[in-house]
């Protein structure tokens, strides 16, 4: 592996030299910079900047660009909703708004560098100004999902000591019913069309702040984000990264697994709350100059994504593979994709058979990508490079993934075990700083050398990382280590298949058993659920190993699912072992 990671990181680097002859003026130098950091980074010569601000280092010099005449017509910000409402930034319109937002924060809420913000909102225009107005003041932001519940704000509230949270209308009620119990918070703000007794209106102060604000000089490695991360075990941990973590580390995968460039538009059908909103919405278009295009959509409806997709130039998409899933058998055939030239998905395993369908429906590939919230891009399938259907890609620049034992030893290629990151003798800078207040939890993700991401994995001979599952996860039946995706992969290739989640079933002989929740085709529904039983047994059986097969099926309705579309198994599982 470390011969593979000599020859890729370089590769990633000519690429990205070659890639400057496209930016004009400016971006040339600023490419360049980054491109002699990453250099620096992977060479181990020195640390990020010390200084970093993404408001003022990168969203700043295209609204530069874009006053020079220097940047393509796109907007930055192009939004839409089911009512026919539209909204469109340039950077110079997205700076002058942000700014008027930052005065609000520091002003009206009277909110200094370092204090937090929790945002529960929607996809609607004011989460990016708010997002970029907390760059700009200092102030750390927390985005949550809007399918919140008033515990879970509570426990959001008390666990990060927010001075400031903004909610929607829907969500005030929640809020106001915690309010005895949140002895941090100092100021509520409302984003709605009306006013609300004890609530600041954002519409209403952005209509009358003034938009002359100097930003803050933010260190590379001061808090910018923290993002609220499930575990097996315990309530949700606060996850922090830094503005150097995102804001410089979307650079490379943001150009070579998603493809941007400055006259690129870039839809992520990720909600606010989940992570992937920050890597696809902001962070990776925006350093490259791209446009963020959003649909507002109260739910994820295949026609109307294939028909938006028709209907703007739109020329990324990126979206999970349980939507990919639901467009394929939505059926595109009837859609023309115009300007659509590159997909790309992650937050789950992209199955073989989804993608295989995407390509014949529609000529294009998926290109998968893997990380999680405590990282950047680990691995990707990036433009050009050879895809093998299944397989998360290769490893990025600048981490050196590799695949490890219990104790942190490099396995060789084909054996499965821990995907791990190597942090000594020096760890990557786009890595998460800390679990906030929590330092057993930071530190048991150590082992030896290693970062562990408490994903199990194996690795070809050719670098190629192969998901089995989380480490939670796995199914030990018998002696014999089972992932659920292998056994979900199977099963999704038989046409009475619509989706399905395995998980561990209590079992007295083996221990535990293979268990799949299946849902049917609607061609299949009335089928007798005996015989569907042992036939699915069967094709698993030929399609894979004999004994990853599900001993036991359960057919149902819907899948437990959390708001960015993802499998919720270990909701099944608990449930299986009377942990619900």
């Amino acid at each position: 592996m470390r011969a593979f990671v000599k020859l890729w990181i370089p590769q990633c680097l000519r690429i990205l030299k070659s890639s400057c002859r496209l930016f004009h003026g400016y971006h040339r130098l600023l490419a360049s910079q980054i491109i002699s950091y990453y250099d620096s980074i992977n060479q181990c010569e020195k640390e990020p900047p010390e200084y970093f601000n993404f408001a003022s280092d990168v969203l700043d010099k295209w609204s530069q660009l874009e006053k020079d005449g220097r940047r393509p017509a796109n907007p930055a910000f192009w939004w839409i909703n089911d009512e026919g409402q539209e909204v469109r930034w340039s950077f110079e319109e997205l700076g002058f708004l942000s700014s008027k937002a930052a005065n609000i924060l520091s002003e009206a809420c009277g909110l200094q560098k370092g204090d937090k913000v929790i945002a529960v909102l929607p996809r609607v225009p004011e989460w990016w100004l708010l997002n970029v107005a907390c760059m700009r003041t200092g102030i750390v932001f927390i985005p949550a999902t809007s399918q919140l519940t008033a515990k879970d704000i509570l426990y959001r509230l008390q666990a990060s000591k927010a001075k400031c949270i903004i909610v929607s209308d829907a969500l005030a009620p929640a809020v106001e019913s915690i309010m005895p119990d949140c002895q941090f918070l100092k100021s509520k703000i409302i984003v709605s069309k009306g006013s609300r007794d004890g609530w600041l209106n954002l519409k209403e102060l952005l209509a009358m702040a003034s938009a002359d604000h100097k930003c803050v000089k933010t260190r590379s490695q001061d808090p910018m984000l923290i993002y609220f991360t499930s575990g097996s075990t315990g309530s949700p941990k606060m996850v922090v990264q830094s503005h150097s973590s995102y804001g410089i580390g979307f650079t490379v995968s943001g150009r070579y697994w998603m493809n941007l460039t400055p006259s690129d538009i870039m839809w992520n059908t990720s909600d606010t709350g989940w992570v992937k909103s920050a890597w696809g919405s902001v962070f990776a278009p925006w350093i490259n100059g791209s446009c963020v295009f959003i649909h507002n959509m109260p739910q994820f409806k295949p026609a109307i994504i294939a028909d938006t997709l028709s209907r703007y130039p739109i020329t990324t998409f990126c979206t999970a593979p349980t939507a990919y899933r639901m467009l394929v058998q939505h059926g595109l055939s009837s859609y023309k994709f115009m300007s659509l030239k590159h997909c790309v998905s992650g937050g789950e395993p992209l199955n073989p058979e989804v993608m295989e369908q995407w390509k014949i429906q529609t000529g294009l590939n998926i290109h998968e990508g893997y990380g999680q919230t405590e990282t950047v891009t680990i691995c990707a399938n990036v433009k050009g490079m050879k895809i093998k259907p299944g397989s998360l890609g290769k490893a990025l620049t600048p981490y050196d993934v590799q695949i490890v034992d219990d104790h942190g030893a490099i396995l060789p290629a084909g054996e499965e075990g821990d995907i791990a990151v190597r942090i000594q003798p020096k760890r990557p800078f786009c890595l998460f700083s800390q679990y906030l207040d929590n330092p057993e939890k930071t530190a048991a993700t150590v082992r030896g050398n290693f970062y562990i991401t408490g994903d199990r994995g194996i690795m070809d001979e050719e670098g190629y990382v192969w998901f089995v599952g989380r480490a939670d996860d796995i199914i030990n039946s018998s002696g014999y280590r089972i992932g659920p995706f292998e056994v979900e992969s199977a099963l999704i290739q038989h046409p009475a298949v619509s989706e399905s989640a395995v998980v561990s079933s209590p079992d007295p002989i083996r221990g535990e058993v293979v268990k799949a929740f299946v849902v049917l085709a609607p061609a299949f529904v009335s089928h007798d659920p005996e015989e569907l039983t042992r036939d699915l047994q069967q094709h698993v059986k030929n399609v894979t190993a004999p004994y990853k097969y599900p001993r036991k099926i359960e057919f149902v309705q819907a899948l437990p699912k959390t708001v960015a579309g993802k499998i919720q198994r270990k909701v099944l599982r608990n449930k299986e072992w009377g942990r619900a």
